[in-house]
């Protein structure tokens, strides 16, 4: 089969598409899916640079990708809620950037039929971490009010959708036509981030979201109550601020498992959830993905098609 693999860190330079062998359950809990889809996602990047050695150690040759749709062509003995032909999408960590990939059962789910491979995988990453966020972590309620850094990109799209469908009041930065997206998503306030200050607009948010990084980080604790939560999914926030603003705030890796899709998938057959998809590219395109994406700017997922 075709995958696309690197066997030193780099930059997108070191992904080559090579022929390797067809991957087989090796654990009866397995399923062995042949892909149709998949994404790129912030933290392949980081994987492919190196930066995460220490939480996600990798051995060369590497098949990177953290999600995948597609049809499921073997199961495990033990696999129990799964058979061979049913659609599916699934999360991994690593081996979703290839034609086939085996998961444990636990990392899949049944595919919407309403929607297609390519929006369907496009649910995956975004829908489980705001899960983890805003239900395992931030435990939101209706009438809170929550603020998200950087509410365009696809897990700031879910974000805003299920906060929304969870009661809450939900303000989001973004800049331009990202300001018309969140909104169409939803979010009661758009704030432009590269003409408005937010810690001028925003006070006294029950929870606040980091999916932005970077300097304007520490601003963030000017928007949070006391006694409220800020999480942040891209780098820890400062505990000596926590302290100081008298809120809790920690860096959440988000957990991808199933379980965490049921409420996500709940609300797209309620028609209160659509998937985000900014772009469809062929996989031997995917050095180029990855560099549109590390570029910034995309309202929503880029996802691979695999023939």
């Amino acid at each position: 089969m075709k995958a696309i693999q690197y066997t030193a860190f780099g930059n997108t330079e070191v992904l080559t598409i090579n022929e390797v062998s067809k991957p087989s359950i090796n654990d009866q809990n397995q399923v062995l899916v042949k892909i149709k889809a998949f994404t790129i996602n912030p933290l392949d990047m980081k994987i492919r640079q190196g930066f995460m050695q220490q939480v996600y150690p990798i051995q060369f040759p590497f098949t990177p990708g953290l999600d995948a749709s597609g049809i499921i062509e073997a199961v495990g003995s033990e696999v129990q809620n799964f058979s061979i032909g049913d659609e599916v999408i699934v999360s991994s960590i690593g081996g979703t950037y290839a034609e086939y990939c085996v998961v444990p059962e636990k990392n899949v789910s049944k595919k919407p039929s309403q929607i297609s491979f390519e929006e369907a995988v496009a649910l995956v990453i975004p829908v489980t971490t705001a899960d983890s966020l805003l239900v395992n972590e931030g435990n939101v309620q209706k009438d809170q009010k929550v603020f998200v850094q950087g509410a365009s990109g696809a897990v700031g799209a879910a974000l805003i959708q299920l906060a929304k469908a969870l009661g809450a009041y939900v303000i989001g930065t973004a800049s331009g036509e990202g300001i018309d997206f969140i909104k169409n998503l939803g979010a009661d306030e758009a704030i432009d981030y590269k003409t408005q200050d937010f810690t001028q607009l925003v006070k006294d948010a029950d929870l606040v979201i980091d999916c932005a990084g970077g300097p304007s980080q520490n601003s963030l604790f000017n928007v949070v109550k006391k006694g409220g939560t800020l999480l942040s999914i891209t780098m820890p926030p400062s505990q000596e601020l926590a302290e100081q603003f008298g809120v809790k705030a920690q860096f959440i890796s988000s957990d991808n498992s199933a379980k965490n899709l049921v409420y996500g998938l709940q609300l797209l057959n309620e028609g209160k959830l659509k998937p985000s998809v900014a772009k469809i590219l062929p996989m031997n395109e995917a050095a180029e993905a990855q560099s549109l994406v590390s570029a910034g700017g995309i309202n929503g997922k880029v996802v691979l098609t695999v023939d």
